[in-house]
């Protein structure tokens, strides 16, 4: 991705001293303090300085998940951009390991790509190994953006870029963003020609060699395409697939930046909507979410997805300087579809397993109807919370009732509030009342509204992940999910809910739990 077409200014590299720093750091892991209020302890952040976009995410074969990301590693601002890197067993405990890709030169950057496992070495890269990585990337230079290739003899931690680059060469500076997967026995590449409004697909037999297959445009996806990702996704309910088409664009239904999609399907060289949905739908509902990469080698269609949790109005502004660091990632989502009758498909998104970092439970199965409950949670250490309200028993003649939950500072009085109002099917999150940051593009807007309904049955679940500085609601069990940051001058330490007017046959139950940290 290139930063100036988000934030709207370019950052030169001129200012560092590239070649001192490469000569100290290229084998060394930046160290990181993650004890700030603000720096969340369940979502991944960088050690030190900027990071931007996932890239080249995938799952090896010992189990071992792999996360680069766009990162200046001299700067709280954007510009200089190498790829980072860590590295998991359970996508939450993060072990940061040294930079993986460098700049060429001190006139280029390294921009957004993504990895691939070359099992059957097409590439020629790997003679005596079945698990050799390779990694596509866009060369952001001076004059031009072109697509480039390294490649990774040791499982990823160490790369060599390919003699024969550029691998697509272009004569534009809106050339980005590629992402790789394999399909039928050939390489496909989606890539943006982000100024023109359009994807275009390639395919090569080696990774090395490409050609031009088709275009894809839509004339309600946005103003500028970044990142697209292709990817086979598992619908809910039955063996089959479908294929989906992600754009990160630019304007979203909240300002800024936002991440759209289209369902269809794929013949190998050009991706077709479904004739009876072409229609665009977001990928996240609120306001902080762009670039999301969908993590390569997973087995059974898996589809997993983590995005960077911001928003390009303000990403080089957040108030997170003082402790060092810019910008975190999302949850690790698992992604399905879903096909309602009348109403198309749904993106389904809820968290990856949160087992590894669940802690005790602060309330569980707690009835609350037309009542409510109230848990300080001031002695976890984390000040991270994972809470679900269940609904059950809904009619469609149901009128009325609302659901309110807040987090809260007993010091500063800030709160962060959502609430759900069935007489409209309205879900409202609001953060104008945390007080960290002051900037006009945050505040515009800071509540949120999306509309979600209850199932057929007349059930509906409100769930959150709550991390200092970051919350992830998650509705009716992912079928709508939403991004938040919020920057309070103090933790948020009462969390409570409250229903009222429900119906005579609805039952709320309510379920917290404390989120250990993975930084200890």
């Amino acid at each position: 991705m290139r930063i100036s077409a988000i934030v709207g200014v370019l950052f030169g590299i001129g200012q560092y001293s590239l070649f001192s720093f490469l000569g100290t750091t290229r084998a060394q892991i930046i160290p990181g303090d993650y004890t700030g209020p603000l720096r969340p302890q369940v979502h991944f952040s960088p050690p030190q300085f900027f990071m931007n976009d996932p890239n080249g995410c995938f799952l090896d074969s010992n189990g071992t998940w792999h996360l680069y990301y766009q990162y200046n590693p001299t700067d709280i601002t954007p510009g200089n951009q190498h790829w980072g890197h860590a590295t998991s067993k359970d996508l939450y405990h993060w072990e940061n390991q040294p930079i993986a890709i460098f700049p060429p030169d001190n006139t280029s950057q390294v921009f957004t790509g993504s990895a691939v496992i070359d099992v059957n070495n097409t590439s020629g890269f790997f003679p005596d190994q079945d698990n050799g990585i390779v990694a596509i990337y866009t060369l952001n230079t001076p004059t031009k953006e072109i697509q480039a290739i390294s490649f990774s003899r040791d499982g990823g931690f160490t790369f060599t870029a390919f003699d024969g680059n550029p691998i697509i060469d272009s004569t534009t500076m809106s050339f980005r963003d590629p992402k790789v997967i394999q399909f039928q026995g050939s390489w496909v590449m989606v890539v943006a020609f982000s100024a023109d409004l359009v994807v275009a697909i390639y395919t090569s037999p080696d990774l090395k060699t490409w050609t031009h297959a088709s275009n894809f445009t839509h004339a309600d996806i946005g103003e500028l395409f970044e990142c697209p990702n292709l990817v086979e996704i598992p619908i809910d309910g039955s063996d089959e697939t479908k294929f989906i088409l992600s754009i990160s664009t630019n304007p979203g239904p909240n300002k800024g930046t936002t991440m759209k999609y289209l369902v269809g399907d794929f013949n190998g060289t050009h991706f077709i909507p479904d004739p009876t949905d072409n229609v665009v739908r977001v990928v996240d509902a609120i306001k902080d979410s762009y670039a999301g990469q969908y993590f390569y080698g997973l087995p059974d269609n898996e589809a997993v997805f983590i995005a960077w949790a911001t928003n390009g109005d303000y990403a080089s502004d957040l108030p997170t300087a003082s402790e060092g660091w810019r910008s975190s990632q999302t949850l690790p989502r698992r992604n399905s579809l879903t096909n309602v009758s009348g109403q198309g498909w749904d993106l389904v998104s809820s968290p990856f397993d949160l087992s590894p970092v669940t802690g005790p439970a602060l309330a569980n199965a707690t009835e609350v109807v037309n009542n409510s409950m109230s848990i300080d949670y001031s002695d976890v250490s984390s000040n991270a919370l994972y809470f679900e309200a269940d609904i059950t028993g809904l009619t469609s003649t149901a009128s009325g009732g609302l659901l309110n939950f807040t987090f809260s500072s007993p010091t500063s009085g800030e709160s962060l509030s959502g609430v759900y109002q069935l007489s409209n099917n309205t879900f409202n999150l609001d953060r104008n009342n945390t007080r960290g940051f002051d900037n006009t593009a945050f505040e515009d807007p800071s509540s949120f509204d999306v509309s979600v309904s209850p199932d057929a049955d007349g059930n509906l679940s409100v769930a959150a992940v709550i991390d200092r500085s970051i919350i992830e609601v998650f509705l009716n069990g992912g079928k709508l999910s939403g991004t938040a940051l919020f920057y309070p001058t103090e933790p948020l330490r009462i969390f409570s809910v409250s229903t009222e007017a429900m119906p005579p046959d609805a039952k709320v139950t309510v379920g917290v739990w404390a989120l250990n940290s993975v930084w200890v």
